[in-house]
């Protein structure tokens, strides 16, 4: 499994920021095998991991063309900056009630 780390300094979020980001979470799920999207935001700071099956999918998703003009929009208008990390997980446990998997 992998995470995909997107770290932005947000220069204008508005109605068609949140429309856009609603609709690249619904398709990287729905087209790409994303298994889970977690957005957060402090301030300007924006955050969001995204977790995938292989790196495949993370190429594959990364040449999608409704996600390319997603991120020139990004770029254009709603990021001052953005740094985007890969990494791939080595272990993952999940609570249970009381214990780990």
């Amino acid at each position: 499994m992998y995470v995909v780390i997107f770290r932005a300094k947000v220069k204008h979020q508005g109605q068609d920021y949140q429309e856009t980001a609603e609709r690249m979470r619904e398709l990287a799920m729905q087209n790409y095998r994303c298994l889970d999207f977690i957005s957060m935001s402090e301030g300007d700071e924006e955050l969001s991991l995204s977790y995938w099956p292989d790196a495949e999918a993370i190429q594959r998703w990364r040449q999608d063309p409704e996600h390319k003009k997603a991120q020139a929009m990004g770029e254009k208008y709603w990021y001052e900056s953005y740094q985007i990390e890969v990494s791939e997980v080595k272990r993952h446990y999940r609570s249970k009630g009381t214990g780990h998997e």
